[in-house]
């Protein structure tokens, strides 16, 4: 048996470990995705899935020589980070039977929890990890409800553990999108946000219902313990509107324990969300979207919110985005804003292996006169690091700095040009299958031998 199809058949026994590999690349250009500029001439190493080390080749310290590849003329850097995103909850965005990122008809929003939904198998995340992402957050998108529900932080690695941090954080939806969910207004969706946050806060503050106090440090994430005698007493639930398993989704939020990321659009409407603390100090709001954003940077800036945004939406498509324009990021970043590219769902012309585009075209837009651009660093900084950091994954991914993960990729050039790919993929040291069907597809027609196609193509 080859070594590779040894590899394929660890992975299909269940708990089968993949052992991380130590690695050292010298002599490549290496960017750290903290924001710098990349250097040349430098060394990565990775030991027991952590790297070790990344920098100049001639400030390396001494350390074993182990599985040695010479980068030179190839490009390494962290994994790409995608933020907002479906990868892994659909199969075919047009066949709704494969499709799990929308919840038509649920009874639910807040509660909804991606996790257990999750494929590791989905072709959509082997094409984002061929193209250099190794990790993402996921979410469902708000249907029947404002509220998307819970998101998960997800590592795209070639196995069954694709699930990092279940219910990591809340999504809601405001703008023109909640308006038609909420009863036709803008008026009416804040309404309903701001009743669910009501009855959230006083659902977990209640003296009668045990275990919902939840103490500073306590994981988000975890399950909040409730006496279901409780829960069910006729004189908790009068006038209210949330399911209580809604309610009990929103708990953390309303405890500053879980973010609450907003997706919004308009100038008025970013202020709006902002406003929010007024009444619920404790919320921990990330901006999803901002066409607008820039109107309202210093604002954001001094609330320290950060924002997720496609940099490439620079049309008026809609009354909300009519200020739209594609130097939304560059404006939002020169103000002090912390901002991530992301949006990018995962399906067909929609994938997350193109955000070094994206951040290619933020670098040449600098060049543009009367445009705000990025450098090269702050480009790659938000598709690397600034979306980890949103994500609380900050330090452990997105960087190539001692301690983080050993998620890396070696390019055939600058990954911010299109003419380069991803050649190795590594995450927590584990260098990654790169097979997917798009490649398959690729291979089996890049020729004009017939032998080449499937038994329905004969003649």
């Amino acid at each position: 048996m080859s070594a590779r199809f040894a590899w394929a058949a660890a992975l299909l026994v269940p708990g089968a470990p993949v052992t991380a590999q130590d690695v050292t690349i010298t002599n490549a250009t290496v960017a750290s995705g903290d924001g710098s500029e990349p250097i040349r001439g430098a060394t990565v190493v990775v030991r027991g899935g952590k790297v070790v080390f990344a920098g100049p080749s001639a400030q390396m310290p001494a350390t074993p020589a182990a599985n040695v590849i010479d980068g030179t003329g190839k490009w390494v850097t962290p994994g790409l980070f995608a933020a907002m995103t479906s990868l892994g909850l659909s199969d075919a965005s047009g066949v709704e039977e494969s499709d799990d990122s929308v919840s038509r008809g649920s009874p639910f929003g807040a509660a909804l929890d991606v996790a257990p939904a999750l494929n590791p198998a989905s072709q959509h995340v082997a094409v984002a990890r061929s193209g250099g992402v190794t990790r993402a957050s996921v979410v469902s998108q708000p249907t029947s409800s404002i509220f998307g529900g819970q998101g998960a932080l997800v590592d795209l690695g070639a196995d069954p553990r694709m699930v990092v941090r279940p219910r990591a954080f809340q999504l809601a939806v405001l703008g023109e999108a909640a308006a038609r969910i909420a009863g036709g207004s803008r008026v009416s969706a804040h309404a309903v946000l701001r009743n669910a946050l009501r009855e959230a806060r006083q659902y977990g503050t209640d003296p009668r219902i045990s275990g919902t106090r939840q103490a500073p440090g306590i994981d988000p994430g975890d399950d909040i313990p409730v006496d279901p005698r409780l829960i069910d007493s006729p004189a908790l639930r009068e006038d209210v509107l949330l399911t209580r398993f809604d309610a009990a989704a929103l708990v953390p939020v309303v405890n500053g324990l879980q973010p609450l990321y907003v997706n919004v659009e308009r100038a008025s409407d970013i202020r709006a969300v902002l406003a929010l603390r007024s009444e619920f100090p404790r919320l921990r709001l990330v901006i999803v979207g901002a066409d607008e954003g820039w109107l309202v940077a210093r604002e954001l800036a001094a609330a320290g919110v950060p924002v997720i945004a496609n940099p490439m939406n620079d049309l008026p498509s809609s009354f909300e985005r009519l200020a739209a324009t594609q130097s939304n990021v560059g404006r939002m970043i020169r103000a002090g804003v912390k901002v991530a590219f992301g949006g990018l769902a995962g399906t067909t012309g929609d994938q997350p292996k193109n955000l070094p585009q994206y951040a290619g075209n933020m670098v040449a837009l600098s060049k543009v006169p009367g445009a705000t651009g990025l450098s090269w660093g702050e480009a790659f900084a938000a598709i690397s690091s600034v979306p980890a950091e949103i994500s609380g994954q900050g330090g452990r991914a997105g960087v190539l700095k001692p301690g983080a993960a050993g998620d890396l990729v070696i390019w055939d050039g600058d990954p911010l040009e299109v003419t380069s790919a991803a050649e190795r993929v590594f995450i927590d040291g584990v260098e990654q299958p790169r097979d997917d069907h798009q490649r398959g597809l690729a291979n089996r027609y890049r020729d004009l031998d017939t032998s080449d196609l499937p038994k329905a193509y004969d003649r």
